[in-house]
């Protein structure tokens, strides 16, 4: 009898590991996405600044020559 209930109570997980790695892998990927949106104004407007002074930079050193 014994026997009987420990064949019931005993699962088979080597599937499991696959479920576990796709869960993990898309919880990364929101957590990217997360940031990246919550970021992406920061980083547009220190790429927007040094884009100016480089454009304010050489049109000044065009002006010069």
């Amino acid at each position: 009898m014994l026997n009987y209930l420990r064949k019931l109570t005993k699962r088979d997980e080597n599937g499991a590991s696959a479920v576990e790695y796709g869960l993990l892998v898309a919880a990364i990927a929101a957590v990217i996405v997360i940031i990246v949106f919550a970021l992406g104004g920061l980083i547009k407007d220190a790429f927007s600044k040094t884009c100016n002074s480089i454009s304010t930079g050489s049109s000044v050193a065009a002006n010069c020559t």
